[in-house]
């Protein structure tokens, strides 16, 4: 946990400054400072707006407006089309969490680099436009997906379908000449892409793409019950996805995460070996720029300290019983969940108790 523990400095230094809100005292389904409720398209669209008019006075809001309509309906299953948010990790409330902490980094952003660096309104609109869509491809469609019966089968190819949705979805409100650089800076927020390879014509937008990644990332681990979705929830979706088990040919299963334990077991090294070098070297340590708006602090970092440390102490003291939080699921299916768990059980009962085993070398969040 060095980038965590450098970020912070000393637990002295930390008393002496204004004391980060108790994670005891966050309500579950609320931001890292326990005042945006992530769960409400509403109070995060109203985040979100206050945040764009301060960082470009006079700028419209009006796409944004109209793309926060069209996510609540794309997740509740009310877009035409589309059946609606089923997965019970990537649910509405992630996507409105990582939205939040995209705009509160490119306010800080924009605030601390000099003029010719900033991105400006437009710019940052369509990036707040792709937070909010770049899990648009776990939606099922009603007639190209009549095959699948769960979001979660797309798990390992979601950022490109989020991708063609972006290209579908743009030009219907006026956004068509940026298909090109949605389509490509959605890639930051997942494993499909090398992102080394990624090439964008702007220097800028590749700073898009770095603050997106980035966001994705700190309001997972930044959530109040993120030990627990990550037991409970995103293990069910990588079963369901064929990341937890690899079933290559018939009667051959390679088993990456033996349960939900055991996700929770390698996260730690899976931070360290992948997680930490995106957020340090890939994406330039854009979480920095969350500190403008926090007076040098930075409650999104303080909240994964907290998560992986108590982690570190359930998985020392073999603890699981001190992983007890139940976070309500914002999904768009009546039913969800127990479709979910009856999906994953069904899968895991097919293997085999004797399997291969396989290295932790995906985890795409």
């Amino acid at each position: 946990m060095e980038v965590i523990d450098s970020e912070l400095g000393s637990s002295e230094a930390i008393k002496n400054k204004n004391r980060m809100l108790n994670t005891q005292d966050r309500r579950n389904d609320y931001d890292v400072t326990n005042t945006v409720q992530v769960s409400n398209p509403v109070a995060v669209r109203n985040a979100v707006a206050s945040l764009f008019a301060k960082t470009f006075p006079g700028a419209s809001f009006d796409k944004l407006w109209l793309a926060f309509y069209d996510f609540s309906r794309l997740f509740s299953g009310q877009y035409p089309g589309y059946l609606g948010c089923d997965t019970t990790y990537h649910d509405m409330q992630h996507t409105l969490d990582m939205t939040l902490a995209l705009a509160r980094l490119v306010t800080g952003y924009e605030r601390t680099v000099e003029p010719g660096e900033r991105l400006g309104a437009h710019r940052a609109q369509l990036t707040i436009i792709t937070a909010l869509l770049h899990d648009s491809g776990y939606i099922r469609h009603s007639q190209r997906d009549k095959d699948f019966s769960n979001g979660a089968e797309f798990t390992l190819y979601h950022v490109s379908r989020s991708a063609d949705f972006l290209r579908r979805y743009l030009p219907e409100v006026g956004l068509a000449k940026d298909v090109g650089v949605a389509s490509m800076i959605v890639h930051y927020t997942g494993y499909e892409v090398d992102i080394d390879t990624i090439e964008l014509e702007d220097p800028r937008d590749s700073v898009c793409g770095h603050l997106l990644g980035t966001a994705d990332l700190i309001a997972q681990m930044a959530d109040r019950c993120y030990l627990e979705k990550c037991r409970d929830r995103l293990y069910k979706e990588f079963v369901v996805g064929g990341v937890a088990v690899d079933h290559a040919a018939p009667g051959e299963y390679r088993v990456r995460y033996e349960s939900g334990n055991d996700l929770l077991r390698k996260t730690p090294t899976f931070y360290q070996t992948a997680t930490k070098d995106r957020l340090q070297k890939k994406f330039n340590r854009s979480y920095r720029y969350a500190e403008v708006l926090f007076d040098g602090q930075n409650p999104y970092v303080s909240a994964i300290r907290s998560n992986l440390t108590h982690l570190t102490k359930v998985l020392k003291e073999g603890r699981w019983d001190l992983l007890r939080r139940e976070p309500p699921c914002f999904v768009g299916i009546e039913g969800a969940e127990e479709m979910m768990d009856t999906a994953a059980y069904r899968l895991l009962s097919e293997i085999p108790k004797e399997h291969s085993q396989l290295d932790p070398d995906v985890m795409p969040m």
